[in-house]
């Protein structure tokens, strides 16, 4: 230390120690600055992307129900417009006329959905078509028979091979049953060992080894659930590839160590005065946890049960490892059906080479974000309404 004119000590260090801190924050704000920029320019590319599937191209034509059209849709309507039509739509002619006979022997002027070209070509991006095709189209549009709707068929159809009419509805089916799967089988087991770790099990070489092991699977890639899915349920069990049974408890072996910590966790904020008061009125064991502890620490559990659930559903590795990555055209009905789920939908867009499977896959983006935030929203709304503070 060292002394100056008004005898105030001081040290010569200090001013250096404040420069270092005053980096130290701005390094910090700055990191921040830079992520929320990275988020920002994120979402804002998805959303630019994404925001062009909200609206698909139709084109007005003459539809002609008859026999040729059953046996050939290319028939059904002029040879000039069958490049502009989606090939999907026409094939549903010949079920058309199967659902509503009196159609056949018409010809009526039909709105139906355009190859995935013309709807690049109405919404200014690269697209390929022919000249003749494309002075076809400039004269439909001229004479009010293009015209951008609502993309229904992305919510009501599942994927499929043409680009305009694929939709994400039978992902989002089979990602909501294999959630529940998951759900239904790591809630109860999850909170149990929690329970029995935390107020039953006597400290020794069998609860460390346990602990040790819940700690390290919680860390452990997600692809390796995934081996371990493929090895246990396809393998042994010989349960059905591609089900949202077998994607469910692969997703409930990953997300199990996830909901024993943050069970335990909330277990263990409970004040031990809550415990002593219980046993003091002559409960048992048994009786206080079921009846005090466990429903005090209960909203704590679910938040931590809904962010892991949450961080399953974005999982992909340990899907694909399973099969759940497979061309699925319809909803599944049931969890024994091959199903797919929206990462993985939104996976093989990515690697789609048409254009149009680009805005579909940051459509699928924001879809997953939405429900992704909805429930971390939701988690966050359980936590203060129900939290207890001691």
């Amino acid at each position: 230390m060292s002394k100056k004119n008004n005898n105030i000590f001081y040290d010569p260090s200090l001013k250096k120690r404040h420069f270092k801190a005053k980096l130290f924050k701005y390094f910090a704000v700055g990191s921040l600055a830079i992520s929320l920029l990275f988020l920002a320019i994120f979402l804002g590319d998805m959303v630019v992307k994404g925001s062009s599937a909200i609206k698909q191209t139709y084109i007005q034509v003459e539809v002609s129900y008859n026999e040729k059209s059953i046996k050939s849709y290319r028939k059904a309507i002029k040879r000039k417009y069958v490049k502009l039509v989606s090939r999907a739509e026409l094939r549903t002619i010949p079920m058309q006329i199967k659902n509503d006979p009196s159609l056949m022997g018409t010809t009526k002027l039909v709105w139906m959905l355009a190859d995935d070209q013309v709807d690049m070509y109405m919404k200014d991006y690269y697209y390929k078509i022919k000249s003749k095709n494309l002075k076809t189209l400039e004269d439909l549009i001229k004479n009010d028979r293009v015209e951008k709707r609502f993309n229904i068929v992305f919510f009501t159809h599942g994927d499929s091979k043409t680009p305009e009419y694929s939709g994400i509805l039978s992902a989002m089916i089979g990602t909501i049953m294999t959630l529940l799967v998951a759900m239904f089988v790591a809630f109860p087991i999850g909170v149990a060992t929690a329970v029995y770790l935390e107020e039953f099990s006597k400290q020794g070489k069998w609860s460390e080894f346990l602990e040790v092991n819940i700690n390290n699977l919680a860390a452990i890639p997600s692809i390796l659930f995934g081996l371990l899915g493929l090895a246990i349920f396809i393998n042994l069990f010989g349960m059905p590839r591609s089900s949202a049974l077998v994607g469910g408890l692969t997703l409930a072996l990953m997300t199990l160590p996830i909901i024993v910590v943050s069970s335990r966790a909330a277990l263990r904020s409970v004040p031990a005065s809550i415990r002593q008061a219980a046993y003091g009125l002559g409960l048992t064991k048994v009786q206080v946890v079921k009846d005090h502890v466990l429903p005090l620490a209960f909203p704590g559990i679910m938040t931590g049960s809904i962010i892991g659930l949450a961080q399953a559903m974005g999982e992909t590795a340990p899907l694909i490892i399973v099969g759940m990555i497979a061309f699925i055209p319809d909803a599944p009905t049931n969890i024994l059906d091959a199903a797919t789920v929206m990462p993985a939908q939104i996976f093989t867009w990515a690697g789609m080479p048409e254009r149009a499977y680009i805005e579909r896959t940051a459509a699928g983006i924001l879809v997953l974000l939405t429900v992704l935030i909805s429930l971390n929203t939701f988690a966050v709304y359980l936590r203060k309404k129900f939290e207890v503070k001691w």
